[in-house]
């Protein structure tokens, strides 16, 4: 059977919400708290890479670190820029994030994930 991750913030009520239909089609996933251990730049790689995404993709732009650091989406950065970004602040991330290791979906809405369940 394939590992299912989920990118959780316990605090935000999508991923909350995914996890538990996660759990409800009988999957056990291994939960990683993003904000306690942030992912590194290559795994954010990866991770855009399975959601087909560019890093620009997956920030979280209203969140008020966002506005202290100075960032805007229309900036002139490098992926690689982005990656070390999202890593050094993860709250940046949008969430949840689930992947089988193959294929990644962002839990929103929660049902997103029933396409990596089945």
């Amino acid at each position: 059977m394939t590992m299912i991750k989920i990118y959780h913030n316990p605090r935000c009520s999508k991923s909350r919400e995914t996890l538990k239909l996660i759990r409800e089609y009988g999957t056990q996933p291994e939960i990683i708290e993003y904000l306690k251990v942030a992912p590194t730049p290559e795994e954010l790689k990866n991770l855009c890479r399975l959601l087909g995404k560019k890093p620009i993709e997956i920030i979280r732009a209203k969140e008020k670190v966002f506005q202290e650091l100075g960032l805007s989406l229309d900036d002139n950065r490098s992926d690689e820029e982005w990656f070390k970004i999202l890593s050094t602040n993860p709250v940046l991330i949008e969430r949840p994030i689930v992947t089988d290791g193959q294929r990644a979906v962002i839990g929103r809405p929660p049902e997103a994930v029933l396409e990596l369940l089945k």
